[in-house]
């Protein structure tokens, strides 16, 4: 998927502790190489792809977002909504984890840009191996020029 200099950078944006857990385990049982940056909600999710605030001057320009349909403050519907009406910002794919699979949810997702969409309790193995489609395909096929905000 990626070269041992050029893991995938992750952003992933989960309020649950108990599923950012499983996705953080998930990712390095399986040794996919990734640089892995956890946020709460859509708020600093923004934050972070902005880089403002102390906390986020630095964040790296992920090649994935792993967004929650449901957080506080902003959650994952208008998050990826500003993510995708952002010119710098809408071609970084967003796959979006949620434990509702209501039919709404799932084309209102896809007609905003999601790149994919996860339904919670997920199959590690299915995760993994979308993990690694979309590093494949992101990385070593399409090979996004690394945008300078």
């Amino acid at each position: 998927m990626t070269t041992a200099s050029q893991p995938l950078v992750i952003l992933l944006a989960e309020d649950e502790p108990a599923d950012a857990h499983l996705f953080k385990v998930a990712l390095n049982e399986n040794a996919i190489p990734v640089d892995l940056h956890h946020v709460v909600d859509g708020r600093e999710a923004l934050d972070f792809l902005l880089r403002q605030g102390p906390r986020f001057a630095d964040a790296p320009r992920p090649d994935l977002i792993l967004l929650d349909l449901n957080m506080p403050r902003m959650d994952g519907r208008e998050c990826l909504a500003e993510v995708k009406r952002r010119e710098s910002l809408r071609a970084i794919p967003v796959v979006v984890l949620t434990t509702a699979e209501v039919e709404r949810d799932i084309v209102a997702s896809y007609d905003l840009g999601a790149a994919g969409y996860i339904a919670k309790p997920m199959d590690v193995n299915q995760f993994i191996a979308a993990v690694r489609l979309l590093g494949d395909y992101w990385i070593k096929l399409v090979r996004l020029p690394r945008h300078k905000e």
